[in-house]
């Protein structure tokens, strides 16, 4: 789907010499070399080849090639760089460094695909194919100018390059430009109207256009084409596209209300296998937008409570029990939501006096600016669980969701979890259940058409240590290791309008609860996210600064972002 590999796989042919001593060798040979062979008995043929020890050096490393191929047709990542690396130390070529990079591509692991990349464009002459998968990892970065300069290129070695047109259109919609994405992607459907993949791509066009009729046909006739004929491109990871066309239909029979089809376009898509990054991250996704769904659904307890209403001004009750929920209506595009959260009256462990002040200055600062906030203190797991899986349902219609917790934060086992009120934090296999895991809210965040903004001020220590309490007047568990810092935001194969994840300290570091009615982060950050005409990027740089100087450099917050434009939470 997204590299092109054949005329290199071609190349690496031209190497090959069966061998003709015996004629099982022979049957071997064109087993193992042959693009269109089966996996399964591509690979056997390639390991009896290897296990004859009659080749060395090129001849070698062109079975490992092929035997990579195999593996790469399986979906099995490791095994391919395994291979591709044993063929380039016998034998570096363009074909073999374009493969392994491919492979860690569908790892995730964009820098050393495009170090791979950079190598096989070393060896030899400019190659379209190698300029498009290159792209592909630029963009997995989330650089879609440098994408767009890969795919620019790949074009003019071939202006008939179906998936660099498509790949482009993609880039131009993460930066903002549908016209010039719809122009890129009509042209990939009129050099191959057989292929799936350029319609799911128009599908989130029309969805960031607010067109769901159109999104929901286009994603309709992909799925069919999918169905009808499976992809055959032995770089296209398994299943990829099935699940893809899936996901973005649900999105957009979401969007729409029609909350029964989406959830069976939710189900299907985690009845397939998956094998690659991106189509796991899709899977992420339809697991908590279909629990959504689910939860809306199911019946109401006789014995639920009704809604508590939070006021603007006045503290909020602690929040018990799962009060009734109705499906949202469609939204009108444009929306801005907000989630707030702040819990300071913790059962078990030290409580925090300033969380609940945080979150109101918070929330009243959202209002001002025009966001619609879901606002709640003190929240027991249920509480905050239901408040929290609400704000993601309604959110599904939003073009800006933005999410703020301030109290006990915890990591295990390199995930972050937030804290409600009533958690025991004691060693166990329960731990975590007891928890709300981050993790599951940026899945369920998780779309092409929306921007993201999470916001912590929570401590930064794991709860696994032997200290259950901190010493200091802070909003640390204990002092151990912290929050689990993300590597990489908008992974997944939807996320693309981008995601900027903020701290209220660095990595590994307390977040301190302050001596006043405020923390030092929370303080600062009301104070300037209503700033008309600030940058967010921009907007928490002076917090940073104010913080930092606040605290006499005791804490220093920090943030990464995906984030593909300028974006403004209050207007310029």
């Amino acid at each position: 789907m997204r590299r092109l590999l054949v005329t290199l796989c071609l190349l690496m042919f031209a190497h090959w010499s069966a061998p003709a001593a015996a004629q099982p060798r022979n049957q071997l040979g064109p087993l193992c070399t042959t693009e269109t062979t089966p996996a399964d008995k591509m690979v056997d043929a390639c390991t009896k080849i290897i296990a004859l020890k009659v080749f060395k050096g090129e001849q070698l490393a062109t079975v490992y090639f092929w035997r990579a191929v195999g593996w790469n047709k399986k979906g099995d990542y490791a095994k391919v760089i395994a291979d591709a690396t044993d063929a380039i130390r016998l034998q570096p070529s363009q074909a073999v460094y374009n493969l392994r990079g491919s492979a860690y591509y569908d790892k995730g692991d964009y820098d050393i695909a495009i170090a791979d990349f950079d190598d096989a464009l070393k060896l030899g002459p400019p190659n379209g194919a190698i300029f498009h998968n290159r792209g592909n990892a630029w963009r997995g970065k989330h650089d879609y100018a440098k994408a767009i300069a890969d795919y620019d290129m790949a074009i003019k070695a071939d202006p008939k390059s179906t998936f660099s047109f498509q790949n482009r259109g993609i880039s131009k919609e993460a930066l903002g430009d549908l016209d010039g994405a719809l122009a890129d992607i009509n042209q990939a459907i009129r050099l191959d109207p057989s292929l799936p993949q350029p319609l799911i791509n128009r599908t989130a066009i029309w969805r960031a256009r607010g067109d769901l009729d159109r999104a929901i046909a286009d994603g309709s006739e992909a799925i069919r084409l999918a169905k009808e004929k499976p992809p055959v491109n032995i770089m296209t990871p398994p299943n990829s596209v099935l699940i893809s066309g899936y996901t973005h239909r649900a999105l957009a029979y979401e969007a729409k209300g029609d909350y029964a089809r989406a959830g069976e376009d939710y189900k299907a898509t985690l009845a397939i296998v998956a094998s690659d990054a991106g189509s796991k991250a899709n899977q992420a996704t339809a697991r908590v937008r279909l629990s959504l769904l689910t939860d809306a659904a199911a019946p109401i307890p006789r014995d639920a409570p009704s809604p508590t209403t939070q006021p603007t001004s006045a503290p909020a009750a602690q929040q018990t029990g799962a009060a009734p929920t109705q499906l949202p209506a469609p939204a009108v595009r444009g929306t801005r939501m907000a989630l707030v959260i702040g819990n300071g009256a913790y059962t078990h462990v030290k409580a925090l006096p300033n969380p609940p002040n945080d979150a109101r200055a918070v929330a009243k600062s959202l209002r001002d600016i025009g966001f619609s906030v879901s606002e709640g203190v003190d929240l027991d797991r249920a509480a905050m669980q239901k408040m929290t899986r609400d704000f993601l349902r309604e959110a599904a219609r939003a073009q800006v969701a933005l999410v703020y917790y301030a109290g006990h934060g915890v990591q295990v086992d390199g995930r972050n979890y937030l804290i409600p009120v009533d958690v025991a934090l004691k060693p166990g296999a329960s731990l975590t259940e007891a928890m709300i895991d981050m993790d599951t809210i940026m899945a369920g965040l998780d779309d092409q058409v929306r921007t993201n903004i999470l916001i912590f001020d929570a401590c930064r220590n794991n709860p696994m240590a032997q200290q259950i309490a901190s010493a200091g007047n802070s909003r640390g568990i204990e002092g151990a290791s912290g929050l689990a810092a993300p590597t990489s935001l908008g992974t997944g194969a939807t996320l693309g309008a981008g995601t900027l994840i903020a701290f209220a300290t660095a990595p590994g570091q307390v977040a301190l609860d302050g001596e006043g009615a405020n923390s030092p982060f929370s303080a600062a950050l009301s104070r300037h996210i209503g700033t008309p005409g600030l940058e967010v990027q921009q907007m928490l740089t002076r917090v940073r600064a104010e913080v930092v100087s606040t605290t006499k450099n005791k804490q220093v917050p920090w943030s990464n972002s995906s984030l593909l434009g300028e974006v403004y939470l209050a207007e310029k």
